[in-house]
Order: C-alpha cells, then sequence, then structure tokens
C-alpha cells in the first residue's frame, strides 16, 4: 500500500519533517511492506518556508531583525527566482515566548517589526514577488510593528509614535507616511481565514494562548478596532470584515491595507509541493498537527490535505499530540478517524517527554487498523 505521510509540526515539539519521519518509523514496524511517501507540510505557520526550501531549494537570506520583545533574533527568508518566501514566525514567533512569559502584560506590548524587516530586506534584494506565511505569532499589535519598519508610522494625536504592541494602538490617531514596498507584489499565505475583529478574532481567539485573559482580550480588540478604522483612512483599504484579516495577531489586516492577496498558506503549499500529485498514487493520507481542534477547521493544513484525498476517494487519518475535533466535524472535512498522542501515551505530560518516540509507537499501533 502507497501512504502519503503529510503532517505540520506539532507546535514546539516537533517540526515537519521530524514528525513525518517519526510516523513513517512507527507505521514500518507494523507494516513494513507499505510504501512510505514523507512529505512534510505547512499552512503559513511555524515551519512553512523550512518546508518550502526541502522540497523546492532555493537561497537562504540570513539577517538579524527586532524579536517580539524589541531584542535582535536571527532570522532568515527563501528567495526562489523573484519570490522571497518568509514567515512571520520568524521574528515574532510564539516560540520566543516562554510559557511563564505568557501573561496578560506581555500579550499587550509585544511588535511584529522585525516582520517588516524582513519584507524590506527582500524588497532592497530586488524580488517582485514577497509572499509572507501567517501563524504562530507572540503579537496581537494589527501589524502595527511591521508598517513602522516599512516607514508607515502609527502615531498619536500629538504625533508622536505609540508604544509597541497591540494595547498601545487605543491611542493611535493615524499613520505617518506609508508602507515603502518598492514596487513588490504582497502575498499573505494565512493558516486561518478569522477576521480581525470579534469573538471570532485576532485578540479573542488567539490572545488567550499569547498570555492574554479576558480583560486584555477586551483591551486589544478595541484597540484593533482603533487602529482598523486608521488603516482604512490613512490606506485607504477597510479590513474589519476581510477573512484573514485576524492571523498572525492582526498581520493579516496590515498586509491586506497594503494590498496583499490573501491565499490559503495550506492551499499554496499544497500546490508547491506537488501534493495533489501524491494523493492521486496514494491508497492512504496521513496528515497531523499537534492539536486538532476547531481552529483546525478554519483553513488549517488537515483540512486541505483531507479535501485532497477525499476528492480522490482515499481515506484520510490524523495522527495529532491532541484530538478535540468530534467525529461528525472531523468527517465533515474528509478526516475518516483521528487520533490522539497523549491519548494513547497515556496523558500529554507522557506524550510530550518524548514526542518523536510517542508519535512513533501511535502510527505503529494504528498501522494495524489501516495497512491493508
Amino acid at each position: 500500500m502507497r501512504v502519503v505521510v503529510a503532517p505540520d509540526s506539532f507546535g514546539g515539539t516537533l517540526s515537519a519533517t521530524a514528525a513525518a519521519e517519526a510516523i513513517a518509523a512507527g507505521w514500518s514496524r507494523t507494516a513494513p511492506d507499505d510504501e512510505m511517501r514523507l512529505l512534510p507540510l505547512a499552512d503559513g505557520g511555524t515551519g512553512f518556508v523550512e518546508v518550502l526550501h526541502t522540497a523546492l531549494g532555493g537561497t537562504w537570506h540570513e539577517l538579524d531583525v527586532t524579536g517580539p520583545f524589541g531584542d535582535p533574533v536571527p532570522a532568515r527568508w527563501l528567495q526562489i527566482g523573484s519570490t522571497a518566501y518568509l514567515e512571520s514566525a520568524a521574528a515574532c514567533g510564539l516560540h520566543f515566548v516562554p510559557r511563564e512569559q505568557r501573561v496578560p502584560a506581555v500579550a499587550r506590548t509585544v511588535t511584529s517589526r522585525g516582520v517588516g524587516e524582513l519584507v524590506a530586506d527582500a524588497r532592497d534584494a530586488g524580488v517582485t514577488e514577497v509572499v509572507i506565511g501567517l501563524g504562530g505569532s507572540a503579537t496581537t499589535d494589527g501589524g502595527a510593528g511591521m508598517l513602522a519598519a516599512l516607514g508607515a508610522v502609527a502615531v498619536d494625536e500629538a504625533g508622536q509614535p505609540v508604544a509597541d504592541g497591540g494595547a498601545a494602538l487605543a491611542g493611535c490617531a493615524r499613520l505617518t507616511g506609508t508602507p515603502d514596498l518598492g514596487g513588490v507584489r504582497l502575498v499573505a499565505a494565512a493558516d486561518v481565514d478569522n477576521p480581525l475583529l470579534g469573538e471570532h478574532g485576532a485578540a479573542a481567539v488567539f490572545g488567550p494562548q499569547k498570555g492574554a485573559d479576558e480583560h486584555a482580550v477586551a483591551e486589544l480588540d478595541a484597540a484593533l478596532t482603533r487602529f482598523a478604522g486608521v488603516l482604512a483612512e490613512s490606506l485607504g483599504v477597510d479590513v474589519r470584515d476581510e477573512p484573514g484579516a485576524g492571523a498572525a495577531g492582526g498581520l493579516g489586516a496590515a498586509l491586506l491595507a497594503c494590498g496583499a492577496t490573501r491565499v490559503s498558506g495550506a492551499g499554496l503549499v499544497r500546490e508547491l509541493v506537488g501534493l495533489d500529485a501524491e494523493l492521486d498514487k496514494a491508497q492512504l493520507a496521513i496528515t497531523g498537527e499537534g492539536s486538532f481542534d476547531w481552529q483546525s477547521l478554519r483553513g488549517k493544513l488537515i483540512t486541505a490535505v483531507a479535501r485532497g484525498a477525499a476528492d480522490r476517494g482515499v481515506p484520510c487519518i490524523v495522527l495529532a499530540g491532541q484530538v478535540t475535533v468530534g467525529r461528525r466535524e472531523a468527517a465533515a472535512v474528509g478526516v475518516d478517524s483521528a487520533y490522539g498522542v497523549a491519548d494513547h501515551a497515556g496523558g500529554v505530560e507522557a506524550s510530550l517527554a518524548d514526542p518523536a518516540g510517542t508519535l512513533a509507537a501511535l502510527a505503529e499501533h494504528v498501522a494495524a487498523t489501516w495497512s491493508r
């Protein structure tokens, strides 16, 4: 049997490549005659550019940029022909913020400035298109930091730059200048389709995982509401109801206001790495990520793999760190069965003690059911 193994990264524990290798290793212990085709994927979040480099090659450009706390962090972007690929997580990813620091005060103040510095570096290198993978960010600043790095600074009524972070945008009156893009085309490769504001917006949905409590979520949503008005007035684009504007803490909103074209990050990777061609030859597809939850159903990678498999009548199963999606919801996006590493390992703590080993053990167990 030919099995396509196409997972995303598993949070901060396993890269997409490491997850694919672990699944294949465990599966082969039960079904050594199955042909395993490893195709690590990403949906715009952490690992987006690494996955593209593995599949397509290209040239790395390395530089230090401003991290979420304002300190320099090493980052890189990938050039393939005249197109630059970068990911927001490289500059302001949640992995830069230790779990013990994910508190309301931090959630209010971290910045996306480094993303703008990556875009500027690509612009100065002479590319004609910049594709920004959105996801896995620590920020909820609506992309204000990114815009500042490109020359459009958020200022208050007195004309003074507002402080870094989303909370300070409550005092934003306008942008000084316009983003200096040098004529490059922008593409926002979003991992979700959430809007900027409201109960499904950047602050309400993603703020808690970044440390925001109920009060901070309300504060950030109100600040982003004001900033959306500023974007509309200063750049002439109203992004409040645009799908994907809430991606990466509102970076999607700033990019859309700059004229970016929004695409599905998962769909773009699916096309570039040739997933459909592999599914054409498969008898089973395996995908996965750290947590298969309701957010997974809003345009993330699992849905892209599952729908591609379903279009071909190929069964698709999910191996995830944790599974909270019900069978009916999973079936609606083309997932036949979903299995959690934590359930099989005896708890989250046990699964995290050896992420690759416990994922491989789950794959070994599941292969007994699915290998023909």
